[in-house]
């Protein structure tokens, strides 16, 4: 690598809140991986950390064949952080005793006893609310450790190490409800780890460049671009480092919204010098889709269908094409597999889970590591124009997963339609950027309605937008009425097709932000 960066690893015991504790560090500018507590005592020495947090997980430490981590790891001199469950395991191997089975989930005060280390900055006596989600705790900290932190119903809500920096808390500082948890894992990076801040957008250009010029090397890819800020910043590095021997394929899969296509035609045509290479595929895509409504079907179809795609037009552009470029991001590898912890698979990505098993291109994934608002800061530092750099998400499989049960033209249509009125709406109320995600739903529902002194029977309609900082959780946007009631209005007057309109206020989790 280019930079030499302080690098903090986090062992993932299958934590809710694990890639929460990632997104929190990257925004203080330090580098950090998620990995599985089977990492040895080698491997962690050899990737050499600055510091190391143990996350929260659903197990109590008392489980048989509960994950745990090497006990030497706390004789190895790295700062370590023990978060919920990482603060019993260190609690457990230290010699003190873990009491099961007192649960507490939701928020509680936390009272500071000593405001140095990870409490610099605090007032002690003074108290803070903290976000508490455990079945066990830990009543006396062990033998050369000191109690930090209390609650009304934890005596030792936080603890130390005397003669080492080795830090617990039973409560989870990642999440937005404590509220001074960013300032608590800041002062374990830099008061206590001593880390530097320097993985920043221009740092990670530059040795993210480097990485993919030793992947391709002087070989070719292709990039599936969709026109989405992801595809179009994994675009924009590898050209930057292989120049010509990219070629872009945008793939009109007859999934897309109302007008996408000729905006990424003219944004890559008129600004970038890169080979581009438009297919209509949609008519095969339509095909495969033909009589699916299950999910996980119509991605694996559409993931199958787009790599079958790509190599027949890579071949005909005589591109000689070994590599895939695509902008996987973070997110969408933690909803599909574990990231190497015991975590749970939610739904797979058709760039993800849905790709099949004899892909004839190795994978260029330079975003794969990254939240959302990451790559948005990337595109800035490449100069990506803000109308695509601020873009809201948009799946790979298009309006395909936002047409609930079977898709045929004639319900593409409708939403492609509903969709762009709710949007206009949004970017006319000046709300577009306060929202992460906003886009319409058509359910495999008809309800019955009155037009013009007439009885009708046509499809339901929902509106979904959200609030987030990564996409790991969301909450619905609180729209003024007004505007919902315009929304409403334009589309069941404009959309032939439409007689209701619902809007979903349901939070990421229990729901997630797509409805598939």
């Amino acid at each position: 690598m280019s930079h030499e960066h302080d690098r903090v690893l986090i062992l993932d015991f299958g934590s809710q809140f694990t890639q929460l504790i990632a997104r929190r560090i990257r925004e203080e500018s330090v580098y950090c991986e998620i990995h599985p507590p089977t990492r040895t005592l080698e491997w962690i020495r050899d990737w050499a950390p600055a510091a190391i947090i143990l996350s929260g997980g659903p197990n109590s430490v008392y489980d048989e064949g509960v994950p745990d981590f090497d006990p030497e790891l706390l004789k190895s001199g790295i700062p370590i952080l023990g978060i919920c469950y990482g603060m019993q395991l260190i609690a457990q191997m230290e010699g003190s005793k873990v009491l099961h089975g007192h649960r507490e989930y939701g928020r509680a005060e936390l009272t500071v006893q000593e405001a140095t280390g990870l409490f610099a900055g605090f007032d002690e006596g003074g108290q803070t609310t903290v976000w508490c989600s455990h079945g066990d705790h830990v009543d006396d900290p062990p033998e050369g450790y000191e109690r930090l932190a209390s609650t009304h119903t934890l005596p030792t809500a936080a603890f130390r190490a005397r003669d080492r920096k080795i830090y617990g808390v039973q409560f989870h500082p990642e999440v937005a409800h404590t509220k001074r948890g960013d300032e608590i894992l800041s002062n374990f990076l830099f008061e206590v780890a001593g880390c530097r801040p320097t993985w920043t957008p221009d740092a990670f250009v530059e040795d993210t460049i480097e990485k993919i010029r030793a992947q391709i090397g002087d070989r070719a890819a292709i990039c599936g671009l969709s026109g989405g800020v992801d595809s179009s910043v994994a675009a924009l590095l590898v050209h930057r480092a292989i120049g010509d021997r990219l070629t872009c394929i945008f793939v009109d899969h007859g999934l897309l919204r109302k007008g996408e296509r000729q905006q990424v035609e003219t944004m890559f045509r008129s600004h970038y010098d890169m080979k581009l290479v438009v297919e209509d595929a949609s008519e095969l895509f339509l095909a495969d889709l033909a009589g699916i409504s299950d999910p996980e079907a119509k991605r694996k179809a559409i993931g199958k269908r787009f790599i079958e795609v790509f190599e027949a037009t890579a071949e005909r552009e005589g591109t000689g094409a070994e590599f895939l470029v695509q902008g996987t991001l973070y997110p969408d590898v933690i909803e599909s597999v574990s990231a190497g912890g015991p975590s749970v698979m939610i739904k797979s990505h058709h760039n993800v889970g849905g790709l099949p098993e004899d892909m004839p291109f190795e994978l260029v994934e330079p975003l794969r590591e990254l939240f959302k608002d990451e790559v948005r800061a990337v595109g800035r530092e490449l100069g990506l124009p803000q109308q695509f750099v601020g873009r809201h998400p948009f799946p790979g499989p298009g309006l395909a997963i936002r047409v609930l049960g079977d898709i045929t033209k004639e319900r593409l249509a409708v939403l492609r339609e509903a969709d762009a009125i709710y949007l206009d709406e949004i970017r006319a109320a000046g709300l577009y950027d306060s929202i992460w995600q906003a886009f319409a739903v058509l359910l495999p529902v008809q309800s019955v309605g009155v037009m013009g002194d007439a009885r009708t029977y046509e499809n339901v309609l929902a509106l979904r937008a959200v609030t987030s900082r990564d996409g790991m959780t969301a909450d619905w946007f609180h729209f003024p009425h007004e505007v919902l009631g315009t929304i409403s209005t334009r589309i069941i007057n404009e959309v032939r097709g439409v007689n209701r309109v619902t809007y979903d206020i349901s939070s990421k989790p229990p729901a997630t932000i797509e409805w598939e």
